[in-house]
């Protein structure tokens, strides 16, 4: 990866902020100074940010994840296109299709329509369209592929967006954030540098900028790129070099042949004394569970009734002993309440008779 140096930066105007009375008060840790009422960038803040941007993107390259470019401005479309084409990612320059990312599913089906013009045209169908139909269908292809045609090859959502003017492009930046997939861009003063995973404050309004940004970002693409054909190449020669050359002859595969066959044997004895061990624990384990059952069921009969029975018979040696204990307890009673108060009551007026007379 190539050094940035500030002066590459200052040459190319990328320090240039915007308006004073036009900032963010979010990109005040980005903003140098202000000068003519205009806010210079922090170039130092800018290579740091840069670097670590970089970075980034050549492990996501590497990865084979797809980056997607989305640049709208006048002043960013060719120099977008152009610098994404060379390390051939994906990119957006015109209008951004609403649902892009989060309904990706339909882009895709729109991106299949065209592939099937291409193959109307190519297997001769095409001609057999009347005048109409045909003017129809060309014109059709060509709105698909001014708007989708930079990302038919891209068949999945993409490991990272690269975004020139968050600003401009904020349904990109919302669509984005839904389905969290990290955003690097480009912020100048007058954006909201908390919507961006990777910031690189810079001047997004000047083309010079734009392109100097877009090269440094572009070159560390590649070379993410060029470490996955590197990882491929060592993968590969890896896998040959562990490949066996298989014998031509007979005679070549004879010694092959018989020093295989007491490998053989080993493995056939070793197969065999695995499925008797298995088959021993099966048996071991089937045993103790029968036993188990045997004993549960052997002790529920015998419980059961033991419970049943001495409630009852309780309940039945206890009624008759109640009721005996009754009738001797109400008995004398009876007899004291009625025999004492008797003989006391003749005796007084017996007495009350004498004293009268």
């Amino acid at each position: 990866m190539s050094k940035i140096e500030v002066k590459d930066l200052l040459d190319a105007g990328v320090h240039f902020g915007h308006l004073t009375r036009k900032w963010n008060p979010n990109m005040a840790p980005y903003i140098y100074m202000e000068r003519n009422g205009i806010h210079i960038i922090n170039l130092y803040k800018s290579v740091a940010k840069i670097e670590e941007a970089n970075e980034a993107l050549s492990k996501i390259a590497a990865s084979g994840r797809k980056i997607l470019f989305v640049a709208t401005k006048k002043q960013a479309k060719d120099i977008v296109s152009e610098k994404v084409a060379n390390v051939n990612m994906p990119y957006i320059t015109e209008r951004w299709p609403g649902g892009m990312l989060t309904n990706f599913v339909t882009i895709r089906k729109a991106v299949k329509k065209m592939a099937a013009i291409d193959k109307m045209k190519a297997d001769g169908t095409f001609n057999t369209l009347s005048k109409k139909e045909k003017l129809q269908v060309d014109r059709l292809r060509a709105k698909l592929e001014k708007n989708l045609g930079s990302i038919s090859d891209m068949t999945r959502l993409p490991g990272a967006l690269f975004i020139v003017d968050i600003r401009r492009e904020h349904i990109a930046v919302k669509e984005a954030q839904k389905l969290n997939i990290p955003i690097f861009a480009m912020v100048d003063t007058n954006a909201d540098p908390r919507d961006v995973d990777y910031v690189i404050p810079a001047n997004d309004d000047a083309s010079k900028s734009i392109e100097k940004i877009m090269t440094l970002v572009t070159e560390a693409v590649a070379e993410g790129l060029k470490e996955r054909q590197k990882d491929k190449a060592d993968a590969d020669a890896a896998a040959t070099e562990g490949e066996v050359v298989a014998p031509t002859t007979a005679e070549e595969a004879a010694p092959a042949v018989e020093a295989a066959k007491p490998a053989k044997k080993k493995t056939k004895a070793a197969k065999k004394e695995v499925v008797e061990e298995v088959a021993a624990v099966e048996e071991a384990v089937e045993e103790v569970t029968a036993e188990e059952v045997v004993e549960e069921a052997k002790a529920a009969p015998v419980e059961a009734p033991a419970k049943a029975e001495k409630p009852a018979k309780a309940k039945k040696a206890d009624k008759p002993a109640k009721a005996k204990k009754a009738v001797e307890a109400a008995a004398p009673a009876e007899v004291v309440e009625t025999e004492e108060p008797a003989e006391d009551a003749v005796e007084d007026t017996d007495e009350e008779t004498k004293e009268e007379k």
